[in-house]
């Protein structure tokens, strides 16, 4: 949350700061209070904060699959999540954009709520491999706390691991179940596609492996 206060800053003044301070993609809330100091946030927590500044624009970045590919081996390995798993809770919740900001305050590729990144030490949690080191973590973490159920622990990721606990299986939630199907979706097409580029890896080496084999029979005629 980025929160600024002021009462003789010119408007100009104070739009070019909040513009350099927020997020591309962060909606902007405006509160005067009775002695005219102007309180600025972008994540109101009171009613009487009014939306002042919707969706700046900005390109859309998106993460090659160059740059990601390194950052979800490595925390696949360390928090034993299949790299496809991780790549579909990321096509889910950002569409591999690391500054996406949603209207409940949720950031980056895995969508961290700020008491999540503090939950699990995430720093900046618009750079790449320290959200995906928290919501690696975190996922981790709901998949042992629901003994493996890979749909209870997309769900408590996505309403929170109270919500499951409390229904004591999906809750009736119709967005959490929405997303928990999506989830599995792209996880079932990131399967194929990895085994697809495993088959195709594995068809181009076994020619010349067996080009190699016929060589020296070859060479003795």
């Amino acid at each position: 949350m980025m929160s600024l206060s002021t009462c003789t800053t010119p408007l100009l003044l104070l739009s070019a700061t909040l513009l350099l301070a927020l997020p591309a993609r962060a909606e902007v809330y405006q509160y005067i209070d009775a002695n005219g100091t102007i309180s600025l946030t972008n994540v109101p927590n009171d009613s009487r904060y009014k939306r002042v500044i919707s969706d700046l624009p900005r390109s859309r970045t998106v993460m090659s699959d160059r740059e990601l590919d390194p950052v979800i081996a490595r925390h696949s390995r360390a928090h034993r999540l299949h790299p496809a798993l991780i790549r579909a809770v990321i096509k889910t919740e950002s569409d591999f954009d690391p500054l996406a900001v949603s209207h409940a305050g949720a950031v980056g590729l895995m969508q961290l709520m700020p008491q999540t990144a503090m939950r699990f030490d995430v720093r900046d949690s618009y750079n790449p491999d320290d959200n995906i080191g928290g919501g690696t973590k975190y996922l981790r973490q709901l998949l042992d706390r629901f003994n493996g159920n890979l749909p209870l622990a997309l769900a408590a990721y996505n309403a929170g691991e109270h919500a499951v606990e409390r229904y004591r299986g999906l809750p009736p939630i119709p967005e959490t179940r929405q997303y928990v199907l999506k989830v599995l979706g792209h996880y079932r097409t990131f399967l194929m596609n990895a085994r697809a580029s495993s088959s195709r890896a594995y068809g181009s080496q076994a020619p010349r492996s067996q080009a190699r084999g016929l060589a020296p029979s070859t060479a003795s005629r």
